[in-house]
């Protein structure tokens, strides 16, 4: 007999569960050789420090701010990177001109961009630009690389029918994009996050998690610093999962469509 799926689900977690044991048993073991609170603490304390944080109001301020910037630049991200994949496919002006700027992006380290932005934004506005240059040539390419692996037959057939402007779009094009933008907003995403917080790190903006992460590190608050990883660590997780029962939503609805 096969196990069912209320089984299945139990093992699963229980898996997830022992993989979760194994790596805190790891860190506190390795806390223990190391034995400096300066460089490495154990779990129970980076636990009791986070617990301390999230009952501070300024916790859940600089979480929101924070979250509210990477999520101006991740919007912007998507809007641009559709908009212009679509005219670019079209046009291979466009194309041309965008490439060797998609190519400067993509190549560059955060770092760099992070400095020469610094020079012209404000600093509370430095991770909204940050993240839409890291999420803009991921959704870009993704989007154009959609457009571009439509099957022609389709779009023959198509002509055949008199299928033109926004119908077209609904019933081909969305259909063959939906694949390459689905995994561009699941890597665009992290990276937008990761990129972001970076920013908040040498930008300074007040409240942020990164001026936070920033004063953990000059009075070497070590349970702090390894707290506001775990927030970041965890709301990375958290807002991929979300997307993706979003993601799911939308295609569901999409489909069921008269």
């Amino acid at each position: 007999m096969t196990a069912g799926p209320g089984k299945k689900g139990v093992r699963a977690w229980g898996r997830r569960l022992g993989v979760a044991a194994f790596w805190l048993a790891a860190w506190q073991l390795a806390s223990m050789a190391v034995g400096s609170r300066i460089v490495l603490v154990g779990p129970a304390e980076v636990a009791c420090r986070l617990a301390e944080l999230v009952c501070q109001g300024d916790f859940w301020v600089s979480v929101g701010l924070s979250l509210g910037r990477v999520a101006a630049g991740f919007g912007l991200a998507v809007a641009a990177g559709m908009a212009l994949a679509a005219v670019a496919s079209r046009s291979c002006v466009v194309e041309g001109l965008l490439a060797p700027l998609v190519g400067a992006v993509k190549a560059a380290p955060v770092a760099s961009f992070v400095v020469l932005l610094l020079m012209w934004v404000p600093s509370r506005r430095l991770s909204v630009a940050v993240s839409f240059l890291m999420a803009f040539p991921i959704l870009y390419t993704n989007v154009l690389a959609g457009v571009r692996q439509t099957d022609p037959a389709l779009l023959e057939m198509a002509d055949v029918f008199g299928v033109r402007g926004w119908a077209r779009v609904c019933t081909i094009y969305a259909v063959q994009v939906a694949p390459y933008l689905r995994a561009g907003l699941s890597l665009a995403m992290g990276l937008s996050w990761k990129s972001g917080v970076a920013a908040e790190v040498i930008g300074l903006p007040a409240p942020s998690i990164g001026i936070h992460l920033y004063d953990a590190k000059v009075y070497l608050d070590v349970p702090g610093l390894l707290a506001w990883t775990v927030v970041i660590v965890t709301l990375s997780v958290g807002l991929e999962a979300l997307l993706g029962r979003l993601l799911d939503w939308a295609q569901t609805r999409w489909e069921a469509r008269p």
